[in-house]
């Protein structure tokens, strides 16, 4: 036996004759959508908020049905009909959307912003996740915490007796749900991007995202504003979600005339939603106020 080293030009050739294991530097190993990654980045986002699911599923259903009972009462005696149904049953979806939004926004604002505060922002820039994966991610877990605090909401109120849930619109339901939650989730990510402390997001849900959706229409029709008043909540966005989500419950609303007018609202959520969607992508993008 020899304890001497091998020659060099032998243990190069020996290295060159068994193949790495590793892939070749700086070449791209993931092509297309990172399914694995964004499906990873969903499940934790919708694991974390559901492990405290009394506060942020069924919590926001029992405020909910606060309001039901104290507007109700407040308001809904004498047999009060709007719209054709009860003050109760038209009360009711306005409710159910307006959780929703809210818990949306609540969702993605808070996840983004944590990991910046907290320093674990890194964990969702590290991956190899593309922008709009991550984008995909974060919305995707804030719109099922919205239907699933929807669901709840819906139960709440289905035990309360002065309401019902009648379905007139399934499509409407679906579509002014979606696009509300898909909405809410667009700016709370955004909101998130931009705040550099909670006292900040806190600040954007007290003075635009509570205004907007408790003065849009979710407790009255838009008849019994006075100008200027009137045009202006003709602008707000949340009032033709909760408008829209309440034609497909009752059949009817105050965005216009028709069906028409609600095809045309949807269209127009729609093209909201793009274009809020394309303002997130930008902002993942350019890295303002996360790599800094």
């Amino acid at each position: 036996m020899s304890d001497q080293a091998p020659p060099a030009d032998a243990s190069l050739s020996a290295t060159d004759a068994v193949p790495s294991a590793l892939p070749e530097w700086g070449v791209a190993q993931i092509h297309g959508i990172n399914r694995i990654g964004l499906w990873s980045l969903y499940r934790k986002e919708v694991r974390r908020f559901f492990k405290v699911q009394t506060q942020t599923v069924w919590a926001p259903a029992f405020t909910t049905l606060l309001f039901l009972v104290i507007f109700s009462v407040a308001l809904g005696r004498g047999g009060r009909e709007i719209l054709g149904v009860t003050f109760e049953s038209f009360l009711a979806p306005g409710l159910i959307v307006m959780a929703m939004m809210q818990n949306s926004f609540a969702n993605s604002s808070f996840s983004f912003l944590s990991g910046k505060i907290q320093g674990t922002i890194i964990d969702l820039l590290m991956p190899p996740l593309s922008h709009g994966e991550l984008l995909a991610g974060i919305v995707g877990a804030a719109v099922t915490r919205a239907v699933l605090v929807g669901c709840a909401v819906a139960f709440a109120i289905f035990l309360y007796p002065g309401a019902k849930l009648m379905v007139s619109h399934v499509w409407a339901i679906a579509w002014f749900g979606l696009m509300g939650a898909m909405m809410l989730g667009f700016f709370g990510l955004m909101a998130s991007i931009w705040a550099e402390k909670f006292d900040h997001n806190a600040a954007v849900t007290n003075f635009i995202v509570a205004p907007l959706s408790l003065l849009s229409g979710t407790f009255y029709t838009l008849d019994r504003l006075h100008e200027p008043f009137y045009t202006i909540s003709h602008f707000n966005p949340f009032f033709y979600v909760i408008s829209g989500f309440r034609y497909g419950f009752i059949g009817q609303s105050d965005i216009g005339n028709g069906s028409s007018d609600v095809l045309l609202a949807a269209a127009g959520l729609l093209a909201l939603n793009a274009v809020l969607a394309l303002a997130s992508f930008a902002l993942l993008k350019s890295g303002w106020k996360i790599r800094s």
